[in-house]
């Protein structure tokens, strides 16, 4: 009997809490469906902060050059089907519901995890649909990332900030190490990385990484120089995109000639590419994944830039794994007032209320601009934040993004 989709997530998602790292499990996956990552080009996008707008931007820009063009990045905000997209358009129930199914008497032999069998399913649906060129987004990491085992034309690492620090490292030096380890031979390798002693680690880890597979080889370096900001119309909002798109563009010019778009298209697509949930302005509510302090500080300087009609209300929900007071003592700069709570989604990895409390009655934290307060109930705190006139800012984590754009019916 076939897997409704419905059926077909309810089996995937409890494999949500299967953390592991390999490549191995990915590798049988893609061998039991006769390796569809191989039969098209890929470009292979990772770095802590900014990888989900470059990979939007450059497989925008393929798309616009003529090329069928499949994007696989994650997290999702509201459905699981826009992962996989195929020239903007998502992957269907159906066919998701499909390769599940089909995968799934060796994903319980094996026990792969959610994010493994997704991956093998990208590669599926981007064969199955006639994709010609793909741009895959590195899931967590890089060097034991599911993503990893592709063989791509072109590896891209936008900038390296503290975030999974339980997974790839307490300093911002062995997480550059991580991320350089989707470096290949015959790949050039675009940085946007500006500070000189991460750059040194993410040569000298790459150069690793190829030679590994390959003593001969030689790492194809490409910095793009740290002041660069692209100058042209862009859509994507904040001097973070600005330099985002120009990462971009640098790694769309470092292609094989076969794949390079000419200018024209670049500036097409950057002038109308989207990313949902990056500064995301819909009527009177701005939605942003900030996740990390780096996230934060960005989208504080954008809101800063914008200067959105107030009283700004932040209804922000983030996971319990992540620097969340620095993240709010960041935020506070920019909000009138603060509603922490829980998104339903995330509730499995939710912040610690106890102690949540007692950081709010903190009498040594710092003082704070806005009026901060507790609603551990989602849906109250959604009723609190709607009821306040101004502008409603929604952040935090993907998971708070998707889950308030899910109740109020916005994607």
């Amino acid at each position: 009997m076939n897997l409704s989709y419905t059926e077909a997530l309810q089996f995937l998602y409890p494999r949500t809490q299967n953390y592991k790292f390999g490549l191995e499990r990915t590798e049988r996956l893609l061998d039991e469906l006769g390796r569809p990552d191989r039969v098209y080009p890929v470009i292979h996008v990772g770095g802590t902060n900014g990888k989900g707008s470059v990979a939007t931007l450059m497989a925008e820009t393929l798309r616009t050059a003529g090329w069928r063009t499949g994007l696989y990045t994650s997290p999702h905000l509201v459905s699981f089907r826009e992962r996989y997209l195929v020239d903007g358009a998502p992957i269907s129930e159906g066919a998701a519901a499909m390769w599940i199914q089909r995968l799934r008497p060796l994903t319980e032999e094996i026990d792969a995890t959610f994010f493994e069998v997704g991956t093998a399913l990208a590669f599926a649906d981007f064969a199955a649909r006639g994709v010609e060129i793909a741009v895959i987004e590195v899931g967590l990491g890089g060097r034991l990332d599911s993503t990893n085992v592709v063989r791509p034309v072109l590896s891209v690492i936008t900038k390296i900030e503290l975030d999974h620090q339980k997974y790839l490292g307490d300093t911002l030096e062995q997480i550059a190490a991580e991320k350089a380890g989707i470096a290949k031979p015959g790949a050039p390798l675009v940085v946007g990385e500006t500070r000189p002693a991460l750059i040194e680690v993410l040569r000298r880890e790459g150069q690793r990484a190829i030679g590994a597979l390959d003593p001969a080889a030689t790492l194809d370096f490409r910095l793009v120089p740290g002041d660069e900001l692209y100058q042209g119309p862009l859509r994507l909002v904040g001097s973070h995109q600005r330099r985002n798109a120009a990462v971009a563009r640098a790694a769309l010019h470092a292609l094989p000639d076969r794949w390079k778009p000419p200018e024209p298209a670049i500036e097409r697509a950057f002038a109308r590419a989207t990313v949902p949930g990056r500064l995301d302005r819909r009527g009177r509510w701005i939605f942003d994944v900030a996740h990390n302090p780096d996230g934060v500080r960005a989208l504080v300087r954008t809101l800063k830039e914008l200067n959105p009609p107030g009283p700004v209300v932040a209804l922000v929900s983030i996971l319990g794994d992540k620097a969340w007071p620095e993240m709010l003592v960041t935020l506070d700069q920019a909000i009138d007032h603060g509603i922490l709570t829980i998104a339903p989604s995330a509730d499995t990895r939710r912040w610690d209320l106890e102690w949540l409390r007692r950081w709010l009655r903190e009498p040594d934290r710092p003082p704070a601009r806005a009026r901060w307060q507790l609603i551990p109930d989602f849906h109250q705190a959604l009723r609190e934040a709607q009821a306040e006139a101004g502008t409603i800012l929604v952040t935090g984590s993907f998971h708070t993004v998707g889950d308030v754009m899910g109740a109020v019916g916005i994607l």
